[in-house]
């Protein structure tokens, strides 16, 4: 059969020798900035080198070329820190050849001759050692690694043809130029593969039929032990892998590998079936596909089986996590720290790509440690939103602005990322943070995010060199939510008046020509109107599309115009009208009519106000207009306070009149002053107004005191219940008369009211509890009727909802109204008929359960409410010896309260609220529904409201309304 890249050797003395060679890639393994991301490609006698943290060169040319004396068998790069750029090479006469770097070299010193200019560091020859073994076989060492700076490791042939042998090499004591052996085992087994963990420096082996070995080379006496995973089981790879690589998942540790049929192993998992290649940078993993995308997946965020999860889960072309690469693209490196990520194309071309995961990363990485500079060029390059500058870390952000400035140092660069501001937090839209570390909060403030930004970098700017920032400052002016164009055009102002005279300042007619760049030239002239300087407006208008007839008679007029009625003019053409009335408030008292006009039209009372003295007619008049404003906003009471000050008496009583506001009626009348007879008609108009208020109580002060009519007064208070206080009038008046011809008889009617009162609420009261309770027995059975007939035939009957489920006669009936009423609650004209019927006590309308509950509530407060009354009328029918009927208004009342109180708990049970769902779900079963559904269930809601109806009544059990003499 034959093998592709297999070499079958015979010997002088006929002993027979079998070599398969397998694709590998020989680079450094660094994750710091020190490592150049160097990759080495064995041709002959030489080794072709490129650093592509440098430069990226295709091959079969190279940044530098390494001459060596002998072919070169392998090549392998030193896994300590900082140092991961030395490289040693195994030639064939059994040297290993040393290279660490020297100084960096020049432009065209090195890859001259491949055409490419590169400034590189090229590695000179340290040191050269002979491996001093006893092995005559061809190719000694199959597999070598460079463990650290005097210490290799070897694989080679066992005793037995089925065995392997790991070499520890060092130099020896007496010489510094050979490596001895310094500790060596066979393996039963061929070794194929040999990895290295950068981090903890483990070595692990892999054998040719999967089964994995971890060397503890770096101990007092080196040993092979089986490769075990977190949970104690033995790794093997069920197939042969032709790349291994160690790499943390989660927080442990596992080995990667992948076999040359496209299949992706952790430990002895198979994550994926068609992985071309893979690389480990980071906290990252990287592979290309079959489906020629490239995966970049953060490892410490996931585990095994959520890695074999995200490898199996199609995602979307928008996940940042993919990218569709060229067909057949071969992973050949990662730069550390960095987000460069080298791909080779099947016709050996190479390609430099950004992976969008490892560019968000290293972004965060330099913003976290205030790097500005490098992740503003970076995100400007990648076109990444320069927003996340300031999202990433808000507060540390704008603690830190002056920093951003100075690394920035670009006027351009300052705008460009002014510019780019918007509400939008990108750490929650366009760049998730895996972490959740990422977007912490400003401080609680009602300011917009761009504003903050904007008015923190001006004042900095400010700080820093205006004249160098001028640009910058005008910007950030014009961005806010709000653009404050005037404040920018006044700088502009002042640039014409004062230049400045550093040499590099900007001057008024490059700052107005940039200021044309960010807002549209018609409206800048707008609000160049606003800045009152006219030559700055014909400049600006001198740039517009503006015909110089139509702006300039406007000028010339404005020009003519006295000083503060010009710029009241310009405001009102603005309609900036609380400027254009604080100056048309200086132009004298013969403009004061137009002013007062203003003031009405745009309703800037308030204002108008405090630009005049208090005892000005201008203030009086200001006052008057105001007052009328209010009267006719229903604030009448506001209306006569202010004419009362301003000296309107007359008009003043009249809006407290209107308003019902009698102290403050009388007091103004006891000014003016008015005669007793018309101060007595005042009175009694009062008091007709406080009656029809129901504010009995009052109206009989203003009666008696006022009008001197006791007899009315007491009427009064015998029209508002209030009898212990007409009871007083009476006596103190000795019109005992009143006691037989008016107050017994109310009370007596009073008496007769409530009880009837009570006994329709109770019979009402018991009428709806008790339909309650058929209503929801209806709606029980039919939920098991359901339950029963659709779970055999229909497989989806428990998704039904509480409201559909309700299908008896009357409710299908319903259907159509309940259709029409949605159908007019569209127009504002219907709404609230269409929420009257909602609640409809009808028998089988839909919610009549929750009108049925929403009466029960009325009828607990309202007969709850009767506490204070009852009370007071007690006392007065036990003081006019009326036992009988006392009695039985306390035992009537006293069973009411009684029968509210004990049928609470059957109208609203504790579990109402609970209970007003199934158990549904993915844990539930066909019992637990069945269970949930025959649960006493709360009525479908639709409102908050009528979620609050489900809440129990609270009673006022507490307020001791009884007599005891009448128990």
């Amino acid at each position: 059969m034959e093998v592709p890249l297999r070499l079958h050797l015979l010997t002088r003395g006929w002993v027979s020798f079998t070599y398969d060679w397998a694709w590998s890639t020989d680079r450094s393994v660094g994750e710091d900035a020190h490592d150049d991301a160097s990759v080495a490609v064995i041709d002959g006698d030489k080794v072709l080198v490129t650093p592509f943290r440098l430069s990226v060169v295709p091959p079969p040319m190279c940044a530098y070329e390494l001459q060596l004396p002998a072919p070169v068998t392998q090549v392998t790069f030193l896994h300590e820190s900082q140092r991961t750029s030395s490289m040693a090479a195994l030639t064939t006469d059994g040297r290993v050849c040393v290279y660490s770097h020297g100084t960096r070299i020049q432009e065209g010193e090195a890859g001259t001759a491949a055409g490419f200019r590169v400034k590189a560091k090229v590695p000179e020859l340290r040191k050269t050692y002979s491996v001093d073994l006893d092995f005559e076989d061809p190719l000694v060492f199959r597999l070598f690694l460079w463990l650290r700076e005097d210490t290799f490791l070897g694989v080679a042939c066992g005793d037995l043809p089925s065995q392997s042998r790991l070499l520890v090499l060092g130099p020896s004591h007496g010489t510094e130029d050979s490596l001895k052996i310094r500790w060596s085992t066979c393996l039963e087994g061929h070794v194929i593969t040999l990895c290295q963990s950068p981090k903890t420096g483990t070595v692990a082996l892999q054998l040719e039929d999967g089964q994995v070995r971890k060397l503890l080379w770096d101990s007092h006496e080196p040993c092979v032990a089986e490769w075990c995973n977190s949970s104690g089981s033995v790794v093997r790879f069920p197939i042969p892998c032709v790349q291994t690589t160690l790499g943390t998942v989660g927080e442990e540790e596992h080995l990667l590998g992948l076999t040359d049929r496209s299949r992706f192993f952790v430990d002895s998992t198979e994550v994926a079936s068609n992985v071309s290649s893979f690389v480990v940078h980071d906290v990252f993993l990287l592979l290309t596909t079959h489906a020629h995308t490239c995966r970049c997946l953060n490892l410490s965020s996931l585990s095994v089986k959520g890695l074999q999860e995200a490898l199996g889960r199609d995602v979307g072309q928008n996940d940042e996590t993919l990218r569709r690469v060229e067909r057949g693209s071969r992973i050949v490196t990662v730069v550390p720290q960095d987000s460069c990520l080298i791909l080779q194309m099947p016709r050996g071309n190479l390609e430099m790509v950004h992976h969008r995961a490892l560019v968000l990363s290293q972004v965060r990485k330099w913003l976290d440690s205030l790097k500005f500079k490098e992740a503003f060029e970076c995100m400007r390059k990648l076109r990444i939103n320069l927003n996340l500058i300031h999202d990433h870390n808000p507060k540390m952000f704008l603690e830190n602005v002056e920093t951003f400035l100075r690394q920035i140092d670009s006027v351009s660069h300052v705008n460009l990322f002014l510019t780019e501001l918007k509400e939008e937090d990108t750490t929650k839209t366009m760049y998730p943070c895996p972490s959740q570390t990422a977007g912490m909060p400003t401080s609680e403030s009602s300011r917009t995010k761009v504003d903050t930004v904007c008015d923190a970098l001006r004042t900095t700017m400010e700080t820093l060199d205006p004249h160098k920032y001028c640009l910058s400052i005008l910007t950030s002016h014009v961005k806010k939510t709000v653009p404050e164009l005037e404040i920018a055009l006044q700088k502009v102002h002042e640039l014409r008046v004062n230049p400045p005279t550093e040499q590099d300042a900007v001057s008024a007619e490059e700052s107005l020509k940039y200021l044309l760049f960010l807002v549209n030239v018609n409206e800048l002239y707008e609000h160049s109107l606003g800045t009152y300087d006219f030559d700055l407006v014909l400049m600006v208008a001198e740039r517009s599309q503006k015909d110089p007839k139509e702006y300039l008679p406007f000028l010339n007029a404005l020009k003519k115009m006295e000083p503060n009625y010009q710029r009241y003019s310009i405001d009102m053409h603005l309609k900036r009208y609380s400027k254009a009335l604080q100056h048309i408030s200086k132009c004298g008292e013969e403009n004061f009519p137009e002013c007062l006009n203003l003031v009405k039209d745009q309703r800037l009372y308030r204002e108008a106000m405090q630009l005049y003295p208090l005892d000005s007619p201008q203030y009086k008049a200001v006052s008057c207009a105001y007052a009328e404003h209010l009267v006719e906003q229903q604030q009448a009471e506001q209306a006569g306070l202010l004419l009362w000050r301003c000296g309107e008496t007359h008009r003043a009583l009249q809006a407290f009149v209107s308003s019902c506001s009698w102290r403050h009626a009388l007091c103004v009348a006891a000014q003016i002053p008015l005669p007793s007879d018309q101060l007595a008609l005042l009175a009694r108009d009062l008091a007709g107004r406080l009656m029809e208020l129901r504010r009995h109580t009052e109206a009989s002060l203003l009666l008696e005191q006022y009008a001197k009519d006791c007899e009315e007064a007491i009427s009064a208070l015998i029209a508002g219940s209030a009898w212990e206080e007409a009871l007083r009038l009476v006596y103190m008046y000795n019109r005992l008369d009143i006691i037989e011809t008016d107050l017994k008889p109310a009370i007596l009617e009073a008496h007769g009211h409530h009880m009837a009162f009570l006994e329709a609420q109770k019979s009402t009261f018991l009428r709806h509890k008790a339909r309650l309770a058929v209503v929801r027995q209806l709606k029980q059975e039919a939920r098991l009727e359901l339950l029963d007939e659709g779970v055999p035939d229909c497989p989806d009957a428990e998704l039904f909802s509480e409201a559909s489920s309700v299908m008896t006669a009357s409710a299908a009936g319903s259907k159509y109204s309940q259709s029409n009423s949605r159908i007019s609650a569209r127009t504002s004209k219907n709404r609230r008929k269409a929420e009257r019927k909602k609640h409809s006590l009808k028998e089988g309308s839909p919610l009549e359960d929750v009108a049925l509950l929403y009466a029960l509530t009325e009828i607990v407060h309202a007969v709850d409410k009767l506490r204070d009354e009852v009370h007071a009328l007690l006392k007065a029918l036990v003081l006019f010896e009326l036992d009988p009927q006392a009695q039985r208004l306390q035992q009537d009342y006293g069973e009411v309260l009684l029968l509210l109180e004990s049928s609470i708990p059957a109208v609203w049970p504790e579990d109402l609220q609970q209970n007003s769902a199934p158990v549904m779900g993915p844990n539930s079963t066909a019992n637990s529904i069945a269970a949930s559904l025959q649960q006493p269930r709360a009525p479908p809601v639709a409102t908050q409201q009528d979620a609050e109806i489900c809440i129990p009544p609270k009673m006022k059990s507490h307020l001791r309304w009884e007599l005891s003499v009448l128990k």
